[in-house]
């Protein structure tokens, strides 16, 4: 009987030197917040994973995945120092150096554009060409307005003939309602999605086939000084995003059911669309050979060049000084 008693006494001991081991990693983890570029959505499935099954903590860190007010938020506190890591999308990158704003990028999440130029199925307009003289809704960046005039041109159309109109963040309702014939700025796994979803089906055209560089939608960007400052953290965050991806790209459907518990209630989540988006992204968030931490001197290069070229920037941003490649320091 005594034996039995010791027994229990050191299991209880080494199970509670376990839970006190636990609290204390728990405890020195580094503190990481992540700034998210809109409402959690199946892009963002990698890292839901990537906290969920452990892997942040694995490599000592405590993340914490933050949703945005607004959309220029992330960039904003990034630069600031308010948030360690943002979501943003490759251009911006650009013109916020542009501005003198001392962000990087340190990684690609996906490495092709999502952005598309949307009208209704219906409609007498087959290419870019078609949209002279007719009227287009973008939302509040101007950006989207030399996308579409950069494509209409290299179509053969008329630019100057293309009317744009700033409808905010009301896209597929200023579609739907018709009260422009096109939009640009919705994306071909989500606002295409939508509208599909609500019987509107549409014609797509992808700016990178008129003239558009294939630019980076999403990248991971932190503020210039600190990335030099303390590159282990990112390098380990890089890590564990890379290894929620694989599991993503593995298991759909169980990634899919851990965003969906944290879906913003503000957002409620269809899994329907949720599900589609995410077929649409993987092949897009992946190349052969390459990890979350790998980006295209190239493809920066020719961002830069067409911003530049279309007077979205004053200065030709130097591309090469725009992102990190933490992997090879």
């Amino acid at each position: 009987m005594k034996k039995r008693w010791v027994m229990v006494a050191v299991l209880a001991c080494m199970l509670g030197a376990c839970s006190n081991h636990s609290q204390q990693a728990t405890k020195h983890a580094q503190k990481v917040t992540i700034m998210l570029d809109w409402y959690p959505n199946a892009v963002h499935s990698f890292l839901y994973v990537a906290k969920e099954k452990g892997y942040f903590k694995a490599q000592g860190l405590d993340v914490s995945i933050k949703m945005p007010s607004d959309t220029n938020d992330p960039l904003k506190l990034a630069a600031a120092n308010r948030i360690d890591i943002a979501l943003s999308y490759q251009p911006q990158v650009l013109i916020a150096r542009d501005e003198n704003i001392p962000v990087q990028s340190f990684g690609t999440v996906v490495r092709h554009t999502l952005n598309r130029v949307m009208v209704p199925a219906s409609s007498g307009i087959r290419s870019p060409k078609d949209l002279a003289g007719k009227t287009v809704g973008y939302s509040s960046i101007p950006l989207e307005e030399a996308v579409v005039r950069t494509m209409v041109k290299a179509d053969g159309g008329d630019p100057d003939k293309v009317k744009t109109v700033d409808v905010g963040y009301d896209l597929i309702p200023a579609l739907t309602a018709r009260k422009t014939d096109a939009i640009v700025g919705g994306f071909v796994n989500h606002e295409q999605l939508l509208l599909e979803k609500e019987g509107v089906p549409v014609r797509a055209f992808n700016p990178a086939k008129y003239g558009v560089p294939d630019y980076a939608e999403l990248v991971f960007i932190a503020n210039e000084n600190k990335l030099k400052q303390q590159p282990d953290i990112f390098k380990k965050f890089l890590a564990a995003a890379e290894k929620g991806q694989q599991y993503v790209k593995k298991h759909p459907e169980k990634a899919l059911a851990i965003l969906l518990k944290h879906e913003d209630a503000s957002s409620p989540l269809d899994k329907n669309v949720e599900t589609k988006s995410l077929h649409i992204l993987l092949p897009l968030m992946s190349e052969k050979n390459k990890t979350i931490a790998d980006q295209d001197l190239k493809k920066w290069q020719d961002v830069s060049d067409w911003l530049y070229q279309t007077k979205i920037t004053k200065t030709h941003v130097n591309a090469a000084k725009a992102f990190v490649h933490l992997e090879n320091k």
